[in-house]
């Protein structure tokens, strides 16, 4: 996803309108499929973890169906709104229109833009290591927050009672078949990983005053 918003960036440049709007396009299809691979994913993991079987024949289209849905209705999610859109709609407008706010939006919403990201917390609540650093991170599909995954494991083995999200004031419960590295997680790490990089490390200029004239 990042190689196509290089490549849409170069095309705006061109003024190739209608392969710009066709990678969009591509970008909001991409996200929507990673959704529907978190949703089914979580779905066969639930279906795994509570399948009781009965005395009569079960109809599992329809059981996938239901425990789709219902995942689905607690993480509503619309792909336009994903902050990689967002980012990729943004380097798009600056081509052309640098420090302009876009249609419909006032300047603090392109100020949120820039930095606006599906990670919500930077460091893993168990370990304390950087997200950047985790080799091995889920996120937990009803809050989103990010854990190293052998971690939050033994967590929830250690609290089965009552495995609350360990981040400060998240009500959220923790259910191991909820934990995921949903497709986007990687994309979504390193686009945090770049942004900080930017952000932490401005353009240096060099006071030459101090050096010796030799």
């Amino acid at each position: 996803m990042g190689v196509m918003k290089e490549i849409a960036v170069d095309l705006e440049k061109e003024n190739q309108h209608q392969m710009v709007k066709e990678l969009e396009n591509g970008v909001t299809e991409l996200i929507g499929a990673s959704d529907d691979c978190t949703y089914l994913s979580s779905a066969i993991d639930s279906i795994k973890n509570n399948y009781q079987p009965g005395e009569e024949l079960m109809d599992f289209e329809k059981l996938f169906k239901d425990e789709i849905a219902k995942v689905k209705a607690s993480s509503v999610s619309d792909p336009q709104n994903h902050p990689l859109v967002r980012q990729f709609k943004e380097a798009i407008w600056k081509v052309h229109h640098g420090g302009q706010p876009m249609p419909g939006e006032e300047q603090e919403d392109i100020i949120m833009t820039s930095t606006e990201s599906n990670i919500l917390n930077v460091t893993c609540p168990l370990t304390g290591k950087p997200i950047f650093d985790i080799e091995d991170p889920v996120r937990s599909i009803d809050c989103k927050h990010i854990y190293e995954k052998k971690a939050v494991m033994d967590y929830i083995k250690t609290k089965k009672a009552d495995p609350t999200c360990a981040i400060a004031g998240c009500p959220k419960k923790l259910q191991a078949a909820k934990l995921i590295c949903d497709p986007l997680l990687r994309i979504e790490i390193e686009e945090a990983r770049t942004m900080s990089k930017q952000t932490s490390n401005p353009t240096m200029i060099e006071d030459c005053t101090a050096l010796d004239e030799d």
